[in-house]
């Protein structure tokens, strides 16, 4: 059900010799292949990709990336090649987004999201992960520690509210202010193609659960165990570093990491050096 798989697994699937003349030397180097096409409209229950470019005999910590609202698994793109090197990563499409379905009878709460991912990483085999989110990714991935600390390795917010934030569909906020200034012409257009034409009804579910809440007056930041780090840009028109740092002291164990940006979206526009401190941040829990 899932879109790419190891390639050790797909050649004992099909036999070495009926693939090994069409893989590239370069394809051979990793890991995950993709298996089939899918048509844009393709859903499915609880869709997620799966990465994994390590040496195929080690058996690698997994991380889940949950991504924001409006976008899919996709939008990880930049974190990958480095990340699948030296973890098991897991990208969930989030309800009604991407690939996945909206479960039956499925209320649209933080909560319920977290759950959501719980499911997702039993399909995978996965007990317990590094939990990674960015944008609305970040809220449910900090509810998921909260109330899955046991499934919680650690736990990474990358420009994710932790309170309520004004939201409204179609959004009235400019993509150059979610990606910051030094966003090109292209990657602007891709994202307001991105908006326009995702699925309105997930769109609409994940803005209902951002609708009220307030995880510190919630006691819910209390309650994470986890190591965790917040990421979040000095300049954000969107969400200051006084209100990111005013939550993350809420958070037992935790650190608020700043970088330089006037993007709100910056596990997009400041990829790389997000997932440097992220590699860092992973790194340390393990010594």
């Amino acid at each position: 059900m899932i879109r790419t798989i190891s390639r050790r697994k797909m050649i004992a699937a099909v036999g070495f010799s009926a693939v090994a003349g069409k893989l590239t030397s370069e394809t051979l180097c990793a890991q995950s292949l993709p298996v089939r096409g899918m048509k844009d409209d393709y859903k499915e229950d609880f869709f997620y990709r799966e990465d994994w470019l390590g040496e195929p005999w080690r058996k690698p910590e997994a991380v889940v990336l949950i991504h924001g609202n409006d976008e899919s698994s996709e939008e990880w793109y930049a974190w990958v090649p480095r990340l699948a090197q030296e973890y098991r990563v897991i990208r969930p499409d989030l309800p009604g987004l991407g690939h996945s379905n909206i479960p039956r009878g499925f209320d649209y709460t933080l909560p319920n999201l977290a759950t959501f991912v719980t499911q997702v990483m039993d399909r995978a085999g996965v007990d317990s992960a590094h939990i990674v989110g960015a944008k609305t990714g970040g809220a449910v991935a900090t509810r998921f520690a909260a109330d899955y600390p046991k499934r919680t390795r650690s736990l990474i917010v990358v420009g994710g509210p932790l309170a309520t934030f004004k939201v409204a569909d179609p959004s009235p906020i400019p993509q150059r202010d979610r990606l910051g200034s030094n966003a090109s012409k292209e990657m602007v257009a891709y994202w307001n193609t991105l908006f326009r034409e995702g699925d309105r009804e997930g769109v609409k579910g994940l803005n209902k659960s951002l609708s009220n809440y307030d995880f510190a007056k919630e006691g819910v930041l209390q309650r994470i165990t986890a190591p965790t780090m917040v990421i979040t840009g000095d300049r954000s028109k969107m969400h200051s570093v006084e209100k990111a740092r005013a939550q993350q002291t809420q958070i037992p164990n935790s650190r608020l990491v700043v970088i330089r940006s006037d993007a709100y979206h910056i596990a997009v526009a400041n990829a790389q050096e997000c997932l440097t401190h992220t590699l860092a941040f992973l790194k340390e829990q393990k010594i």
